[in-house]
């Protein structure tokens, strides 16, 4: 009887850290969200009017400005993302140092901002897994609740991020616990309970105002076969970051190494706009664009996008810019398949419905990259106002991509030295 009241006790003294924990991390994520958000579209649109040749040195300002940053005042002390999370999970007297807060902060939005074509996912993540981390090195809970505070503190990060708190929770239980227990339950139901008022409050709203009219069971093969390319895309993706990563870790000087990558990055936004940033403004414009008419010019370029946004942000990570794959498979899934529902409708006389396929093209992409496929149909449904109607579809599509990627480049195999820290790269 004793040892159940100090169970419950536990709890709910888990529970009430875990309502502090997520209620600072989804502010958090709101600010660096809005913050980036505001900011990436004003500087985009400005050099895109008045200077577009700046594009080719923007991406140099931003990640020289974050490495000495590093240097100087987080005293050259590396991020390596998700990383470091799994590396302090699995280490209990491992923890993340408090500076990383500001660091991912700062250099997500710095990188962003300036162009570097990754997202603020990864950096948010990292940054509330830190408070989480701190809230339990302070003794606010029991000293088992460890995983389950920095669970909290991501599944409220992603679920502002995106608005959507089943999310948020989903990421939290499949990439950052990587198991389920009642307390971890416990803490990531409370996180997105918190998270969701916050969104409640704050202002919500999808990240895409496209609208689906459903879907017929005739395209289903069509799905299935979009997702084998999605889960190759994902594979594509991971090798050319572990390949970039070790081109630039063999370039000793940094000088050399943080203005190749950052000027090949401005040369093809200079080439591509719409790699920009989080390039979720090109993925709109690639959309209204593939909607009012599909041409030639349009399949060759989205061909083109499909293969050259992992480019982009393996070059921004290897340069040293703050990120990770997160945004770059949502989009780069997004291009994959608008190119695929456009040519099987102009050259198999198909009626595929073009957004459908763009969402399931996220869904599939993101879903081999990070292996989680509930996160990524979950994810990608809130992505539009009425996603939901396709909810089948994205689900088969997200679990045949991560089973494909899986097949061709397995789990273990590449994420073996990621996991005991003895890489930068895995989901960074």
């Amino acid at each position: 009887m004793e040892r159940k009241k100090v169970i419950l006790h536990n709890y709910f003294k888990l529970g009430q850290v875990s309502c502090l924990v997520s209620l600072i991390c989804a502010l958090m994520a709101f600010s660096i969200k809005h913050l980036t958000e505001h900011f990436e579209v004003k500087v985009f649109l400005w050099v895109q009017s008045h200077h577009p040749f700046l594009f080719i040195l923007l991406p140099t300002i931003g990640i020289t400005t974050i490495y000495f940053l590093r240097k100087i005042a987080f005293r050259n002390r590396k991020n390596k993302g998700i990383t470091e999370i799994y590396k302090t999970l699995d280490q209990r007297k491992d923890h993340l140092p408090f500076f990383k807060i500001p660091s991912h902060y700062i250099n997500g939005f710095l990188t962003v901002v300036s162009g570097g074509s990754t997202g603020v996912e990864v950096s948010t993540v990292v940054a509330t897994a830190t408070l989480g981390n701190w809230a339990y090195k302070k003794n606010f809970s029991a000293k088992l609740y460890k995983r389950e505070l920095i669970c909290a503190g991501v599944a409220a990060g992603v679920a502002v991020l995106f608005n959507n708190p089943i999310a948020g929770l989903l990421f939290a239980l499949e990439v950052i616990a990587r198991k389920v227990s009642w307390p971890i339950l416990l803490s990531c139901v409370v996180s997105a309970l918190i998270a969701w008022g916050v969104i409640f409050f704050l202002g919500h709203g999808t990240l895409f105002p496209f609208v689906t009219q459903g879907w017929s069971w005739g395209a289903l093969p069509y799905f299935l076969l979009l997702s084998i390319f999605g889960g190759a895309i994902s594979v594509y993706f991971t090798k050319l970051i572990l390949f970039i990563k070790h081109f630039f870790s063999g370039i000793s000087n940094n000088f050399v190494r943080v203005n190749l990558g950052a000027l090949v990055v401005g040369g093809l936004l200079l080439l591509y706009p719409c790699l920009y940033g989080d390039s979720y403004i090109g993925v709109k414009g690639i959309m209204d664009q593939a909607l009012g008419e599909t041409t030639l010019p349009l399949l060759a370029s989205l061909l083109l996008l499909v293969f050259l946004k992992p480019l982009a942000a393996s070059l921004t990570l290897g340069a040293g810019g703050d990120g990770g794959v997160f945004a770059p498979s949502i989009v780069s899934g997004a291009f994959l398949g608008l190119l695929f529902a456009a040519v099987c409708n102009m050259f198999l006389g198909t009626n595929l419905v073009l957004v459908n396929f763009a969402l399931a093209g996220m869904a599939a992409v993101l879903s081999a990259s990070i292996h989680a496929p509930f996160t990524a149909l979950f994810l990608v449904c809130g992505l539009i106002p009425n996603g939901f109607t396709l909810f089948l579809p994205l689900l088969v599509v997200s679990v045949s991509a991560k089973l494909f990627a899986q097949y061709m480049l397995p789990y273990n195999v590449y994420t073996y030295d990621m996991l005991k820290g003895k890489s930068e790269v895995g989901l960074h």
